[in-house]
C-alpha cells in the first residue's frame, strides 16, 4: 500500500489537466434559466473522481471517534496559536514581514486566490437540498454562515469582492490553470454532494481548521493599509470553540454511519481531507510574486494597445515609443533607457519622479493607462532599489487600523479589533454595494435589480406549498448566485425559515 507521500503527488499530477480555469467559470457563471451549463456538473465530476483515484489509498491520520476529533482539532488550535505569538514576537524585535515584502505583493497574493474565495464555501451548496435531515444541521449552518445569512456585510463572497474591487484586483480570470484547481474542487463538490457526501465531510473538516497563515495574513494586509476584515472574520468564524471548526466535526460524528463499511467511509472521508492540499496554496501564491517580472508582464500587455498611440516626438533612448512598443520583449530595455534619461530613479520615492507625473497629478498624460492594482506595483517596483544594500526613502505607511482611527471609525472588541475593526459606514447605495454582477448607473440598472427582487417576491408567493418555496429559494443561493441581490434576499428569507 502507497504511503501518503508518494499518494500525493501522483495526486498532484492529475489535478489540472487543460480546462481546470474553463470548467470552474461554467461552474460559476450566474445564469437565469437553469443552475449551470448543461454538463459541467457532470464533467466536474469525472475530474474529480480521476484525482481520487490518482491518489490511491493512503494511511489514515485523522483521529477516531468524536471525543478525540475534538481534542485533535482543540491541539492544532493551541499550536498554531502558539506559533502566532512567536511571530509577532520575531516582530516585536525587528524581523520584516514573513509573507509581503511590500503592497503590491500583497494585491498579487488577493488577485491569486481570487478563484477560491470567490466560491468560499461552494463545497456545501449541495446539501441544502437536505434541509429537513437534523443530521445535516451543521454543515448546513455553515453554509448560511458563509453566506453571512443573507447580510451582504457577511457574506464572504461579496466582502471579497469588494476588496479586489477596491485595489483594482479583479482581474483574476487570465490567471493560470493550477489557480482554479482548489475553486474547481469546491464547485464539483457542490453540484455533485450526494456521490461525494463522505469526501466532503473530509474536505470540509480540513478546510475550516484555523491556519497560522491567516492569522500571518490578516496582520501584515493591516500593516499594509489593506482592510483584513475578509481575513480577520474567519479568525472568528472557524474557531474550534463554537464555529466552524467545531461543527465539522459534529457533523463527522453525526454523518459517520453506524453499520455497514465504516472502514470504506473513513477512507473516502481521508481522501476529501487531502484535497484541501492540492492546486496552488496561500504560500504558493505569496513565493510566486517576482516584482520585477509583474511590472514586465503589465507593460508587455500594455504594448498591444499603445504600441501605435504616441507621436514621434516621443522619444527615448533616441527611438520613439511606437518603436519600442512594437515588440513586447523590448520592455526591459525600455525601462532601462526611461531610467538612464532620468524618468525615475529606483529606490527613490515615486512621487518625486517626471514618471510618476503622467500617471497621477492634476495633468497626467496617462491618466486611466494604469489600474489600481498596476499602479501600485510599478509604485513599489520604483521604490524597491535595484541593489539591497540601498534603502529606499520612503514614508511609512499607515495601517489599515490607524486610518480608521484617524477617521473617527472604532474598532470592535476581541480579535477583530486586535486587527483594527472594520468601519460600519452606512453607503448612500447599499444596493449597489452588495451585487457582484454590478449592472450599469443609470435607471436600467435599477430597474434590473428591482425587477428581479419582485420576480422573487412574486415567485413565493405563488409557491404550493413551503417544499416549493424552499426549492426555489436554493436554486438562489448557489454559488453562482448568493451574492446577487435576489441570492441574498433567498438567504435571508430561507435563513428565517431554518432556523
Amino acid at each position: 500500500m502507497p504511503d501518503q507521500a508518494t499518494a500525493l503527488p501522483r495526486m498532484q499530477a492529475a489535478v489540472c489537466p487543460a480546462g481546470v480555469r474553463q470548467m470552474y467559470l461554467s461552474l460559476c457563471e450566474r445564469r437565469r434559466e437553469r443552475e449551470v451549463e448543461a454538463g459541467a456538473a457532470d464533467t466536474a465530476a469525472h475530474w474529480l473522481r480521476g484525482l481520487l483515484d490518482a491518489a490511491g489509498p493512503a494511511p489514515s491520520t485523522l483521529p477516531k471517534g468524536a471525543d478525540a476529533f475534538a481534542a485533535w482539532s482543540a491541539v492544532h488550535h493551541d499550536l498554531v496559536g502558539i506559533q502566532y505569538k512567536q511571530y509577532l514576537g520575531q516582530r516585536k524585535a525587528g524581523a520584516p514581514r514573513r509573507f509581503f515584502s511590500n503592497k503590491a505583493h500583497a494585491l498579487f497574493f488577493l488577485k491569486g486566490v481570487a478563484p477560491t474565495k470567490l466560491v468560499d464555501g461552494a463545497w456545501l451548496f449541495g446539501l441544502l437540498k437536505h434541509w429537513e435531515q437534523g443530521e445535516m444541521r451543521p454543515l448546513i449552518t455553515t453554509y448560511l454562515e458563509e453566506l453571512g445569512n443573507g447580510v451582504p456585510e457577511k457574506n464572504h463572497v461579496v466582502l471579497f469582492q469588494q476588496l479586489i474591487d477596491s485595489h483594482g484586483c479583479a482581474q483574476w480570470q487570465g490567471l493560470p490553470d493550477e489557480y482554479f484547481v482548489q475553486g474547481l474542487i469546491q464547485l464539483a463538490l457542490a453540484y455533485n454532494a450526494d456521490q461525494f457526501l463522505p469526501e466532503l465531510i473530509g474536505y470540509n473538516l480540513g478546510y475550516e481548521q484555523l491556519p497560522l497563515h491567516l492569522l500571518i495574513t490578516a496582520c501584515e494586509l493591516n500593516e499594509l493599509g489593506i482592510d483584513p476584515y475578509y481575513f480577520t472574520l474567519h479568525v472568528t468564524v472557524d474557531n474550534a470553540g463554537s464555529g466552524h471548526a467545531r461543527k465539522a466535526w459534529e457533523a463527522l460524528h453525526k454523518l459517520t454511519p453506524q453499520v455497514g463499511n465504516l472502514a470504506a467511509f473513513l477512507r473516502r472521508v481521508e481522501a476529501g481531507y487531502r484535497l484541501n492540499d492540492l492546486g496552488v496554496g496561500t504560500e504558493a501564491v505569496i513565493d510566486a510574486f517576482d516584482l520585477h517580472g509583474e511590472l514586465v508582464g503589465i507593460l508587455r500587455a500594455k504594448t498591444a494597445v499603445g504600441k501605435n498611440m504616441h507621436s514621434d516626438y516621443c522619444k527615448v533612448g533616441g527611438r520613439s515609443l511606437n518603436d519600442w512598443m512594437a515588440d513586447p520583449g523590448q520592455v526591459p530595455a525600455l525601462l532601462t533607457a526611461l531610467e538612464a534619461q532620468g524618468w525615475f530613479t529606483r529606490g527613490q520615492a515615486p512621487e518625486d519622479s517626471r514618471f510618476w507625473e503622467l500617471i497621477q497629478g492634476d495633468r497626467a498624460h496617462m491618466f486611466g493607462v494604469f489600474s489600481a492594482y498596476e499602479q501600485q506595483v510599478l509604485h513599489d517596483w520604483i521604490a524597491t532599489p535595484p541593489h539591497p544594500q540601498a534603502a529606499a526613502v520612503l514614508p511609512r505607511v499607515a495601517s489599515h487600523r490607524a486610518r480608521q482611527r484617524a477617521a473617527g471609525v472604532n474598532g470592535v472588541n476581541g480579535v477583530n479589533g486586535a486587527f483594527g475593526g472594520r468601519a460600519r459606514q452606512v453607503r448612500d447605495s447599499a444596493e449597489r454595494g452588495i451585487i457582484r454582477h454590478r449592472f450599469p448607473d443609470g435607471a436600467h440598472g435599477w430597474e434590473s435589480v428591482s425587477c428581479e427582487l419582485r420576480l422573487l417576491e412574486a415567485k413565493l408567493a405563488a409557491a404550493g406549498s413551503k417544499q416549493d418555496a424552499i426549492a426555489m429559494l436554493i436554486a438562489r443561493m448557489s454559488p453562482a448566485s448568493h451574492h446577487s441581490s435576489a441570492g441574498l434576499m433567498a438567504t435571508r428569507i430561507f435563513s428565517r425559515l431554518y432556523n
